[in-house]
């Protein structure tokens, strides 16, 4: 793994992480339950609404308070608490064509004194397969020369 500083870009083996500005939120868990008029737990009691604690910033956070709960209630058989996940927002995905010229046909080091071609960034697969190729067919006839296409994962 190598990183270079300046770009923020991180090199693994064969994805790019890219540390951005700002967090994007993670999940939050809820202990949702309540007194049920069955154990089918479809339909709470008349008069009762569904309880909902939370949020939690973690599942084991959410699970310490659920175990409490599901334990002060344990003798009562119409009463359930389960933990419920509100997924984030999705991570964007872009995706680059990596390659460049290499000593062997191995494809592990680049010739002396080549960097690393990076094309893209490219908000789709599909987009970075069609770079993919360009870069594959024009470089058709020389058989140390290699790209690919690889997924962007935020750090």
């Amino acid at each position: 793994m190598t990183a270079d500083n300046a770009s923020g870009i991180v090199r693994t083996k064969q994805r790019i992480r890219v540390k951005r500005k700002g967090t994007v939120m993670p999940s939050r868990y809820w202990v949702v339950g309540g007194e049920y008029t069955d154990t089918a737990f479809t339909n709470v009691v008349a008069g009762t609404e569904e309880e909902h604690i939370g949020p939690f910033s973690s599942y084991e956070e959410a699970k310490d308070v659920w175990q409490k709960k599901a334990w002060s209630t344990v003798d009562t058989a119409t009463r359930r608490y389960r933990i419920v996940e509100e997924p984030g927002p999705k991570k964007p995905k872009r995706y680059w064509v990596i390659g460049g010229e290499y000593v062997d046909t191995g494809f592990r080091q680049l010739v002396a004194g080549a960097a690393e071609e990076r094309i893209g960034p490219f908000e789709t697969y599909e987009d970075a397969h069609a770079a993919w190729q360009k870069a594959a067919w024009a470089s058709v006839d020389t058989a140390t020369k290699r790209y690919r296409v690889v997924e962007e994962t935020a750090v």
